[in-house]
């Protein structure tokens, strides 16, 4: 089993529990622990397995100084120092760098990069758009440009779904960039802390809760979804939790997007809405699941996969959502919607057919029985022989 080096950004050390990137690796470095690799964990925060070495690095002050100035120093010597086999980039744009590195430090290591972000879409008519969150400045061109130079410093390129293993390979063949011998479908883990036997999921008595448990940025569709909250509560037997996932941000990050705390406010004043917060803490997060009886899936273009979702769906709460990208591979066909109106009637039936939703209940914990941090380590492992 390999000496593993796992490299993690973590874009949110004052709010772990948003952190999906920290979540999967404190999910998944046990896992891999288990299954006898050697796993050093350099991040800015521990993960909390005392078995997981860790090599503490620096938080960067913002998302594009996590993609355009990895630091080379700081990389050579931290291979230097833990000599891995494999070197995991959960940050794609600094995989030319880790290269770099692993040649001052005059080692032949695997480089393994995780695509936990795609920072583009595909517009309707085939262009590929940068993502609007990477693009302040005019930079999501630039970003692009650091993403397909890093797919070609990988040796292994590992992606969530399907969707995202299509996407990644059309984006990078813009570039003259070859992924088929490179890429590997290895899906995040689920937290099993957020399962629960669908048996115990009672089903609703003719006015359902819903959730929606996902970052409130603009890029993240929030105003599609507004815009459903509102017919939702008004036409449909359905009240509606939206979670508050990031509290009080700093000012820096409030300037470079104030959409969070815009759409909180305006979700806020609707009768019929509730905003709740787990304040960080994983059980409080588990009981507002608990609470609700189908969750809402993100309406950001390009989805590639989405963490609320599996916590939704190990929950054993149906999930309703638009159809397109990974949720239409993901989601099962019925509660799949291409306009409000379907939205409102599958929601409706959900709160006042119970058969209905206890079948749909049982698909979606069943969704996620391969997700165990267990299976996926497996794959990873494969992924990286």
């Amino acid at each position: 089993m390999p000496r593993l080096l796992y490299l993690l950004n973590v874009s949110n050390p004052n709010r772990l529990s948003a952190d999906s990137g920290f979540t999967f690796a404190d999910l998944l470095a046990p896992a891999l622990t288990d299954a006898g690799a050697e796993v050093t964990v350099a991040a800015p925060v521990a993960t909390g397995d005392p078995r997981v070495g860790f090599e503490p690095t620096r938080a960067p002050a913002t998302k594009y100084r996590a993609r355009f100035d990895p630091g080379l120093d700081g990389l050579a010597d931290l291979i230097r120092r833990t000599r891995p086999e494999v070197v995991v980039a959960n940050q794609i744009e600094a995989a030319p760098a880790i290269r770099a590195a692993l040649l001052e430090a005059g080692t032949d290591a695997l480089i393994a990069g995780y695509c936990h972000y795609l920072p583009f879409s595909f517009a309707d008519d085939g262009r590929l758009v940068p993502d609007p969150s990477l693009d302040d400045g005019g930079l999501g061109r630039s970003v692009m440009l650091a993403f397909s130079a890093g797919l070609a410093a990988c040796d292994r390129v590992l992606v969530h779904s399907s969707t995202a293993a299509s996407w990644t390979m059309a984006a990078a063949a813009r570039m003259s960039v070859e992924l088929t011998e490179k890429m590997h479908v290895v899906p995040a883990p689920r937290d099993g802390r957020l399962v629960r036997d669908p048996a115990d999921v009672a089903a609703p008595d003719g006015t359902a809760h819903a959730v929606y448990n996902h970052r409130l940025y603009a890029h993240y569709g929030t105003p599609a979804f507004t815009d459903l909250a509102r017919r939702l509560v008004a036409e449909a037997p359905v009240q509606l939790t939206v979670m508050d996932l990031f509290g009080t941000r700093s000012p820096e990050r409030v300037r470079l997007d104030p959409s969070p705390e815009h759409h909180r406010d305006e979700l806020a004043a609707l009768d019929g809405v509730t905003i709740a917060t787990d304040r960080g803490d994983r059980v409080r997060y588990r009981n507002l699941l608990a609470g609700a009886h189908f969750g809402i899936a993100p309406f950001r273009p390009g989805c590639p996969w989405s963490m609320s979702v599996i916590d939704c769906q190990g929950m054993g709460l149906p999930v309703i959502a638009p159809r397109t990208g990974w949720l239409a591979e993901h989601i099962d066909d019925e509660l799949l919607f291409t306009s409000a109106d379907q939205a409102v009637a599958i929601a409706t039936r959900l709160a006042t057919d119970g058969e209905f939703y206890r079948v749909h209940a049982k698909r979606a914990h069943a969704a996620t029985a391969d997700l165990t941090p267990a299976a996926v380590a497996a794959r990873y492992l494969e992924a990286l022989r």
